[in-house]
C-alpha cells in the first residue's frame, strides 16, 4: 500500500526540539522530492521544507531552526525541529508532490 506516516509530534516548550518521521510504503521515497507542510488552526497549509537529491529549502520562518532529511535504508524522511516557538503549532504533514500523496499529519503544539 503507498503510504505516508507521520510520527514524532507532541506537546514541547517554547525553546525545546522535536523530531519528526515521514515513513513512506509502497514507494521508495529516495526517487522522488519530499516536502513537509504545516496548518496552523484557522490558517491556510503551509510550506516548511522541500528535499530533494541535491538540495533541500525551507521556509523563512524556520530557517535555521529546522532541517529536513532522509534516511534511504528507512524509506524515511525526517524533520528536526530546535528553538521551537509558539507560533510553530501546528499539524505537520509529509508530502510527496507528484504524483500527489499526503500523509495523516502529527500534531505539534508548543506551549509552557
Amino acid at each position: 500500500q503507498v503510504q505516508l506516516v507521520e510520527s514524532g509530534g507532541g506537546l514541547v516548550q517554547p525553546g525545546g526540539s522535536l523530531r519528526l518521521s515521514c515513513a513512506a510504503s509502497g514507494f521508495t521515497a529516495s526517487a522522488y522530492p519530499m516536502n513537509w507542510y504545516r496548518q496552523a488552526p484557522g490558517k491556510e497549509r503551509e510550506f516548511v521544507a522541500l528535499i530533494s537529491r541535491s538540495t533541500s529549502n525551507y521556509a523563512e520562518s524556520v530557517k535555521g531552526r529546522f532541517t529536513i532529511s532522509r534516511d534511504n535504508a528507512q524509506n524515511t524522511v525526517y524533520l528536526q525541529m530546535n528553538s521551537l516557538k509558539p507560533e510553530d503549532t501546528a499539524v505537520y504533514y509529509c508530502n510527496r508532490p507528484l504524483p500527489a500523496l499526503w500523509g495523516q499529519g502529527t500534531q505539534v503544539t508548543v506551549s509552557s
